[in-house]
């Protein structure tokens, strides 16, 4: 869940260099830093939608210095936690399965499907309690799945301005929002039935679009562990199959994903601002479970 990405845009690289060209000027001291280890903590990426049952990752954090490697990342995944889901009226007990990824083996907690009685989807508008036991400690969180308030109308294209690759189009969208704020979304599109992927920022509040019909262009979801391209950066292409999902998230899923992604942001970025990512799992635990209420548009774009 957790990734480093030390992707720098052409200007910032040059004010990088600069800011490590004033430094090397101006300081007179060598000054040797020794970074503190930090513990191993559990890491926890949860999520469970209307319709379908919940799905967790479980895996331990890295320290900022370690080394990265597909071994690693498969070692770091948690077999043998015992996670259970409850709504308030049923609990279920999630079963641990192995998915091979490529040189990766990922481990996922989800419905045991060895007894369907006990499967349980989520519901738009329920609540749901999420319980993991792991070595000797209980972590525990609490999310909602809105109902679809803030919906897609309809979707279009455009073509993209000033851009020599004619292939390019904007995707456009005409949403609603209902009076009242605290009508918190996150977006994900797919291409060609690929897979859903969110949008760079994916995240957005209303407090500027309370109550209001509103026009706004929805950029292509972005894969986080690769660079992105800037000259086709939130673009579709003619003869694109596109789908793209709204999931309304309450607050503290919306408090997560937003401060994730400041967070994500500013790595590699030397004025960043250090960022805080607000997680909502008990006991220390990092991560978020979080609750989607999805509604699903397509378009499918003409060559």
């Amino acid at each position: 869940m957790l990734h480093r990405r030390y992707y720098l845009y052409p200007v910032m690289r040059v004010l990088f260099i600069f800011f490590l060209a004033v430094l090397a000027t101006s300081c007179e001291k060598e000054v040797d830093i020794e970074p503190n280890s930090s513990p191993e903590v559990l890491v926890v990426d949860g999520s469970i939608e209307n319709g379908s049952p919940a799905v967790v990752y479980l895996t331990r954090s890295f320290s900022y210095f370690s080394n990265l490697s597909a071994a690693a990342v498969g070692n770091s995944f948690v077999k043998d936690a015992t996670v259970s889901l409850s709504d308030g009226t049923r609990t279920s007990v999630l079963r641990p399965y192995e998915i091979s990824s490529g040189a990766t083996t990922l481990v996922v907690y989800t419905a045991d499907t060895s007894n369907p009685a006990a499967i349980m989807l989520g519901r738009f508008g329920a609540g749901y309690s999420l319980s993991i036991s792991w070595q000797g400690k209980t972590y525990q969180s609490t999310t909602t799945i809105p109902n679809a308030a803030r919906r897609i109308d309809s979707l279009w294209w455009l073509p993209s301005p000033g851009n020599a690759d004619t292939s390019l189009v904007m995707l456009m969208a005409r949403a609603n929002d209902p009076k009242g704020l605290g009508n918190y979304i996150r977006y994900f599109t797919s291409r060609n039935d690929s897979a859903f992927l969110p949008g760079l920022n994916s995240v957005f509040d209303d407090n500027i679009v309370d109550g209001t019909t509103y026009q706004v262009q929805i950029f292509r979801g972005e894969d986080r562990n690769g660079e992105i391209n800037n000259d086709t950066f939130g673009y579709f292409r003619r003869g694109d199959s596109v789908v793209v999902k709204i999931a309304n998230i309450d607050k503290a899923a919306y408090d997560f994903w937003r401060t994730w992604e400041q967070a994500q942001s500013n790595v590699g970025n030397p004025f960043g601002t250090p960022v805080r990512v607000l997680g909502n799992i008990s006991n220390g635990a990092l991560g978020v479970f979080c609750g989607y209420g999805n509604q699903v548009s397509r378009l499918f774009i003409p060559k």
